[in-house]
């Protein structure tokens, strides 16, 4: 079963408690989801399981402050989140100032994709009204010899900064709109224009290869 706040609530009383199967568990469900958020900060793997290590030195001395107002995952990658701010900055990988205002440093006047292929309101926010053309065209073969997991993840990477820690957070790790607003400190609005914009290119590159696949 996937983890639930319900689980995760268990798991951090257990680790109050001094019991070590707790932390192990609560490594193996997000480690690596910590180090995913933690790339989005820092320019490497090894620097983000150096900052992922110390978000969880912080957890488990630090246990006994977590109050239960957000999930677990919340609270851990805004430890994450904080710490890889630091050591970027160390490192002179900070965002770019221009990055800060009411975009995300890429200067862009309007959305990357017709707003009308997605979806407003409801269950399905955000998600494609029009799909990608000509997906039911491609070869089976060759759909599933893509590795377009691989290359949404390459996708992903290639954002800016802001849009990649906010799809990251939304739609890989799933976190809510208020706990990435949170965990980044922005604006419900900016969050909202940033997840548009990083899901509009995302989408958009996935459909260039499959029209490559179909020719």
């Amino acid at each position: 079963m996937p983890p639930t706040e319900e689980s995760d609530a268990s798991l951090v009383d257990g680790l109050r408690a001094g019991q070590q199967g707790a932390l192990a568990e609560l490594l193996r469900r997000y480690h690596r989801a910590s180090i995913r958020v933690a790339l989005t900060y820092v320019g490497s793997d090894a620097l983000a399981e150096e900052v992922a290590q110390e978000a969880w030195l912080g957890i488990v001395q630090g246990v006994e402050r977590f109050e239960g107002r957000s999930s677990f995952k919340a609270w851990l990658f805004c430890i994450v989140a904080n710490i890889a701010r630091r050591r970027g900055r160390l490192e002179a990988r900070t965002v770019p100032f221009s990055a800060l205002g009411d975009g995300d440093g890429d200067d862009e006047r309007g959305p990357t994709v017709d707003p009308s292929r997605f979806q407003e309101g409801g269950r399905w926010d955000g998600h494609w009204a029009v799909p990608p053309a000509g997906m039911s065209d491609v070869p089976d073969d060759r759909l599933f010899g893509l590795e377009v997991r691989a290359f949404i993840e390459r996708a992903i990477r290639e954002l800016p900064a802001l849009q990649q820690r906010v799809i990251v957070l939304r739609d890989v790790e799933g976190t809510s709109a208020e706990e990435a607003c949170s965990i980044l400190e922005i604006t419900e609005a900016n969050q909202r224009v940033l997840l548009h914009r990083a899901r509009a290119k995302v989408r958009s590159a996935v459909e260039s290869l499959l029209n490559e696949a179909k020719e």
